[in-house]
């Protein structure tokens, strides 16, 4: 199984960025999708969750500003960033899941840097 994010840089205030996770070895269809981040000296939080119907919802920080999608025949999911802040800072990871069945195996990603500043 591997689960790869890719799509991370530096981009200035205002700018976009779209982050892809990439996965393989696993039914990707089934399961749901988690978009987190972690900040230096911050505790990792979720940004951004779509379920294996297509159910979104996001954290208050970024709702208006990102959009999760995922491409069910590619095994891809992708965070569409745009108006990015440099609060928006961090190391991105992807986090596959089976809502339905928590003691499931679940699997993250290595992590994508983004940077937003001047």
């Amino acid at each position: 199984v591997a689960v790869v994010e890719s799509g991370g840089g530096l981009v200035e205030p205002g700018g976009s960025l779209k982050l892809s996770c990439a996965s393989s070895g696993i039914i990707f269809m089934i399961y749901d999708v988690a978009w987190h981040r972690q900040a230096p000296g911050k505790q990792r939080e979720l940004v951004a969750n779509i379920t294996r119907s297509g159910s979104t919802d996001y954290a208050d920080s970024v709702k208006g500003r990102f959009t999760v999608s995922r491409a069910n025949p590619d095994n891809t999911a992708y965070l569409q960033m745009d108006a990015l802040k440099p609060e928006d800072t961090a190391v991105y990871y992807c986090h596959l899941y089976l809502g339905t069945v928590p003691q499931a195996k679940n699997y993250w990603g290595q992590g994508t840097q983004v940077a937003v500043s001047s």
